[in-house]
């Protein structure tokens, strides 16, 4: 009966973030399209140029349908969004869809391997400053960690290119190599990039889990472990660490949105053609259908990324109720 009840309750709790997620998305694509109707300029005249005459710029916005209401108007935006169809671009003229696909790949490639290195260095090293609290090693840690949180990714990146690409030559800053022409090249162009989006994070990650490592073992549990032999790397890892990951995992989720969000200057600073160059580059040019479709595209990848660690917190955490 109870265990009926516990999946009732998870079920009710997926259902509500689910539908939170949903909602939040539709107020955020609602934003996303009324902000530009707020811009001052037309689309119209911007794709035929000051030359043209009024009655074409009317023409083409009766033929791009700016003439109809705005509530009308945005039904159809939606309803078109979810059924794949994002509109065409205004500067390009191809569809949405078309253009922005083969910059999704780029972009999330970069986000995933900036995660990754985000993992590799801050648990070891939360870890590690543990296991040495108030030693050498952890002096080290809490120097280094205060510097790397400090400096924004963007002031990484330029770092990162003057020495390894022009000092020391190991990658070739704007040499970037697309992932249809050479996978490895590609993954490779792309790991300086990824290590300046992650390196910030990964030193606030490493500080929260030493914190919450720390507050864990001065528990009542860790002490009767410790009454039963048990040494430290297994008090660590296998008692205290379950318990220290679980605010991290919350933070984790945060800062996955922090990197797509800090990605679009990254990939200005390397110059590599992803969704953030796309974004600029239409903002611009006043390219409104593939501004839209982008910051729907990162806000649904986000909200997404927030609502599975929600829900893997909780599977974690049983404590957590409706």
């Amino acid at each position: 009966m109870k265990n009926d009840e516990c999946r009732e309750a998870g079920m009710k709790y997926t259902v509500k973030k689910i539908a939170g997620l949903i909602i939040t998305l539709l107020i955020v694509s609602m934003l996303a399209f009324l902000a530009f109707e707020l811009i001052p300029g037309d689309p119209a005249r911007s794709i035929l140029g000051t030359e043209a005459t009024e009655s074409k710029v009317q023409a083409l916005r009766e033929e791009m349908g700016l003439n109809r209401p705005l509530p009308q108007r945005y039904g159809q935006w939606v309803k078109d969004f979810v059924t794949g169809d994002m509109g065409t671009s205004y500067s390009y003229q191809e569809p949405v869809k078309d253009l922005i696909a083969d910059k999704l790949p780029v972009t999330f490639t970069m986000t995933a391997m900036a995660f990754v290195f985000i993992l590799l260095f801050s648990i070891p090293i939360g870890l590690l400053s543990v296991r040495y609290e108030n030693r050498r090693i952890d002096k080290l840690f809490l120097i280094g960690n205060q510097v790397t949180m400090s400096i924004p990714p963007f002031f990484v990146g330029m770092i990162f290119t003057v020495i390894f690409g022009l000092t020391l030559r190991l990658f070739v800053p704007g040499g970037y190599i697309s992932y249809t022409e050479n996978v490895s090249g590609f993954l490779g162009y792309l790991i300086f990039p990824s290590l300046a989006l992650a390196l910030p994070k990964a030193a606030m990650t490493a500080k929260m889990f030493r914190n919450a490592l720390l507050s864990e073992m001065h528990k009542d549990y860790i002490r009767t472990a410790k009454s039963r032999g048990n040494g430290p790397w297994r008090i660590l890892i296998c008692h205290a660490f379950r318990n220290g990951i679980l605010p991290v995992i919350t933070f984790l989720g945060m800062a996955a949105a922090d990197l797509i969000a800090n990605s679009i200057v990254i990939e200005q600073v390397f110059g590599i053609p992803g969704l953030g160059r796309t974004l600029i580059s239409s903002i611009s040019n006043r390219d409104y259908p593939v501004v839209e479709a982008v910051i729907v595209l990162i806000a649904a990848v986000i909200l997404i990324l927030n609502t599975v660690v929600d829900l893997l917190y909780r599977a974690l955490d049983k404590r957590i109720v409706l």
